[in-house]
């Protein structure tokens, strides 16, 4: 008997953005599962999102401040970021609209820098 055991590919990562929350799917959540916190962050050249977690220790160091870090919700298939005002700041420097259900953008997880990239320019 001949086995060959089914080796499915990884699924990427998605960020789903609503006007209230970012949502990171499952593929992408494993990055985030010791976040005590995250920071938010843009970079308008690049056309990206960042997410960054931050563990208990960063949170604890007291060198972050805490105006600059926002909760992040986490169970096993998804991690959520409810931010009104970080979408609204998004939309405006993007110009973008993001519908109530929801636009689905491709993210890569950076790890020289620790950091979730939320792709803008592709749409999925």
């Amino acid at each position: 008997m001949s086995v060959t055991w089914f080796n499915g590919e990884p699924k990427e990562i998605v960020v789903t953005i609503t006007p209230i929350n970012l949502t990171v799917n499952k593929s992408g959540v494993q990055f985030f599962e010791f976040a005590n916190q995250v920071m938010l962050g843009y970079d308008k050249d690049k056309d990206v999102i960042l997410i960054r977690p931050l563990s208990k220790d960063d949170v604890l160091r007291g060198d972050i401040p805490e105006h600059t870090r926002y909760n992040i919700s986490v169970n096993a298939s998804y991690g959520r970021i409810a931010n009104k005002a970080f979408i609204s700041r998004i939309s405006t420097v993007f110009e973008l609209v993001f519908e109530e259900k929801g636009t689905k953008f491709k993210a890569v997880w950076n790890k020289n820098s620790n950091i979730l990239e939320v792709r803008l320019k592709e749409v999925l």
